[in-house]
């Protein structure tokens, strides 16, 4: 809102100062700020009617250390975390950009999924809280519409690189010459694609079609077949896996913050023609604009952290935890960004095959053995750290550490190959 309005003001009266609102980066920057003054602002406030009302938190007697504490701690934060994201993103960003639409609604959607689990949960009482089915068909919903705006619409294009390959009539030769103006590297005219970012290959691109080649002639219009429920795994793979580290004071939300601030490199460079160039990986237009969205994400994080890290005063419940993994699995489907996943969202994956193998093994031995077995003292994984006796804050700060270095080592996929 607040980028028309100072549009209007520069174009309309010249006053100085306004026209800042046309650099991504001012805006990314007070978007981050906004959403830290908000997060911090509101939370005291939320956590005061949170306690007020008795929203507290119901913790099951798994014996491990410091759990008893954690007993009636508000919960709902997650709030905190989506008023953060959505007002800097509604105030800094430009609301016509189909990017920002979808990113924008993907976290109202999951948002809702996660505080109906909640109230039925601290409301009603109902420590099942919402269905799991209902949960998975919520994610499922989101996956469809995000996976069929990405593959029909004609505003999500990109922007083909060019072979610098030009003809010489005077000698009658090929030549090859060096091109200086950034914007003749890529094709003027966008298309419509379903390539993606692969990591550690030389032209660091993989199309989705390539998946349905064997159908023959013309199986590139039923590509959505495939790319539709890869588009719904990732969304419900990723934010279960948030959900699931969601169970140490800061972690999931330090994580996320860490994968949050990787996404905004990733979307900056991808919309930037310049960069892009120089990374030689592929030039999408108006995703730069998600920087930032992405940057009161990071906002948002941050600021919860400051009510979040332990002792927590307040817990981000299914309401922060079930959005902040799909929002971060939309984003990187969005920049195509999604084969990348596994490398910077590291830990989420780690927590989900750690609850996949424990209970699978634990099925397996049980119908085999007569008894269940267990590959890990408890998961998810950070359950199995607490049972071997190291402290909370211990296994969170050095959880975050791995996060920093596999994000690192995402930014070095784009030129490792």
């Amino acid at each position: 809102m607040l980028y028309y309005l100072f549009t209007w003001l520069h174009t309309a009266f010249n006053i100085p100062g306004a026209g800042v609102f046309q650099y991504i980066s001012f805006r990314a920057a007070a978007a981050l700020i906004t959403s830290l003054f908000i997060s911090m602002i509101i939370g005291k406030r939320l956590i005061g009617f949170l306690r007020k009302k008795q929203v507290g938190e119901t913790v099951r007697d798994l014996g491990l250390e410091g759990q008893k504490r954690k007993q009636g701690t508000p919960t709902m934060g997650g709030l905190i975390i989506l008023a953060a994201i959505l007002i800097p993103s509604l105030l800094f960003a430009k609301l016509n950009n189909l990017y920002i639409i979808v990113i924008l609604a993907s976290t109202v959607w999951l948002g809702l999924i996660g505080f109906l689990d909640d109230y039925i949960k601290v409301f009603k009482k109902d420590k099942k809280g919402l269905p799991g089915k209902l949960k998975i068909l919520g994610q499922v919903g989101l996956g469809l519409i995000v996976g069929l705006t990405m593959f029909f619409s004609d505003r999500i294009v990109i922007r083909e690189r060019i072979t610098h390959a030009a003809y010489v009539p005077a000698s009658d030769v090929f030549v090859m010459e060096p091109v200086t103006d950034k914007s003749k590297i890529f094709s003027k005219t966008p298309v419509k694609s379903s390539k993606t970012t692969i990591p550690f290959v030389k032209n660091n691109e993989f199309d989705y079609s390539s998946l349905v080649s064997w159908m023959g002639d013309g199986a590139k219009k039923w590509t959505w077949l495939v790319f539709i429920p890869i588009v719904i795994f990732i969304i419900i793979a990723v934010s279960n896996g948030a959900n699931l580290t969601d169970g140490l004071d800061g972690l999931a939300t330090g994580t996320s913050a860490i994968i949050g601030l990787t996404l905004g490199v990733l979307a900056y460079v991808s919309g930037n023609i310049v960069f892009a160039n120089y990374l030689n990986i592929m030039y999408i237009p108006n995703t730069g604009e998600l920087a930032i969205y992405i940057s009161a994400f990071v906002g948002a994080c941050i600021g919860f952290l400051w009510y979040n890290s332990y002792p927590a005063q307040v817990f981000m419940g299914d309401t922060g935890s079930l959005a902040l993994g799909g929002i971060i699995a939309v984003f990187a489907i969005m920049i195509r960004k999604e084969i990348l996943i596994p490398i910077f969202c590291g830990v989420f994956l780690a927590e989900n095959l750690s609850v996949v193998m424990q209970v699978t093994w634990f099925k397996y031995t049980k119908h085999k053995y007569g008894a269940g077995r267990r590959i890990f003292k408890m998961s998810p994984l950070h359950h199995h750290f607490q049972i071997l006796g190291y402290h909370e804050s211990k296994i969170v700060m050095r959880f975050l550490i791995i996060g920093i270095m596999l994000a690192v080592l995402t930014i070095v996929t784009l030129k490792l190959r």
